[in-house]
């Protein structure tokens, strides 16, 4: 009876590793699964995703059979993929941290060790967070346009990945890059603005631990609108000190509104990003909250931070 029991109680569990995304090499997670998941708790299946957009049919696919938790193993467009395809169903997000920015994993408290975060999983709680679509496409930390857009698309073309990588990218578009004019249209109001960049913001952080909103919170239904007006190359510095110590709130540069529903007018149609990955989008983009539409494996925190910001509005 007891043993009977136990595969009752058993959840299943499948992890979607995508063998490209990222710096680190996923050749050992299997073997990290076979020794960190509990497998008093869960029933572990491993699949591969073997081209672009394959995650999200994975997710759809091991939902539709039931599956209670699937795991994105890998970087931010990955997760995304695989959030996308299990919105509004009973399967929960859980992720094994193995991208860039890891945005979304950094946010709801995942472990950069992949052995750490897979014991994470093992006594996670499910919780209910927010999602937001920019046109039709979902998103669960940022959308945005202006240079961190511009710069994903350029990172996009390199060969190698990795933060470094990332900041030379950075480096070498400043100079070139102008800002440009546009009318933010939320909570009733039309706002013509200069910006460096426009972010819309559901979770704190655009990965690496650079907090575009540090007051942003991924389940109290509302959207950040955050804007970096244009600013002096001597301000560099103190900017990124400021995204990196959860400060900009401090800098005369920024500004942020909380909004549920808003529409982002650009001069032209072009780049645009969606959890970090680069997309062309319209001139005009509709951005909206989806109240707790996605079940995650939100691990457990003694961080006040977390407690605050999360578990309370849950």
């Amino acid at each position: 009876g007891r043993c009977r029991r136990r595969l009752n109680d058993m959840k299943k569990i499948a992890f979607i590793i995508n063998p490209k995304s990222g710096t680190k090499s996923k050749e050992s997670l299997p073997e990290l699964i076979e020794k960190n998941l509990d497998k008093e708790k869960f029933e572990p299946k491993i699949v591969y995703t073997q081209y672009a957009g394959h995650g999200k049919e994975l997710a759809q696919q091991l939902s539709a059979e039931g599956y209670d938790v699937v795991v994105a193993c890998g970087g931010d467009g990955t997760v995304n993929e695989i959030a996308s395809a299990i919105v509004h169903t009973n399967t929960a997000l859980a992720i094994v941290p193995l991208g860039s920015g890891n945005g979304l994993g950094r946010h709801l408290g995942y472990s950069m060790s992949p052995s750490k975060a897979l014991q994470q999983i093992n006594e996670a709680n499910e919780e209910h967070i927010d999602y937001a679509k920019a046109n039709d496409r979902c998103f669960f930390c940022t959308c945005g346009t202006g240079f961190d857009a511009h710069v994903s698309h350029s990172f996009s073309n390199q060969k190698t990945r990795g933060l470094m990588t990332y900041i030379k990218t950075m480096c070498r578009e400043y100079w070139n890059y102008k800002p440009y004019n546009y009318v933010i249209k939320a909570n009733s109001m039309a706002v013509l603005q200069k910006a460096f960049l426009i972010t819309i913001a559901n979770a704190a952080q655009w990965g690496n631990n650079a907090y575009i909103a540090p007051e942003a919170n991924i389940a109290d239904g509302k959207l950040n609108v955050c804007i970096l007006k244009p600013f002096t190359m001597f301000t560099i510095p103190a900017i990124i000190a400021q995204l990196m110590t959860k400060n900009l709130l401090k800098s005369r540069y920024f500004t942020f509104v909380e909004a549920t529903d808003i529409t982002l007018c650009r001069e032209e149609s072009g780049e645009f990003h969606i959890d970090g990955e680069p997309v062309l989008e319209e001139k005009d983009i509709h951005i909206r909250i989806i109240h707790h539409g996605l079940k995650v494996m939100m691990p457990k925190h003694d961080n006040k931070f977390f407690l605050n910001k999360v578990i309370d509005n849950l």
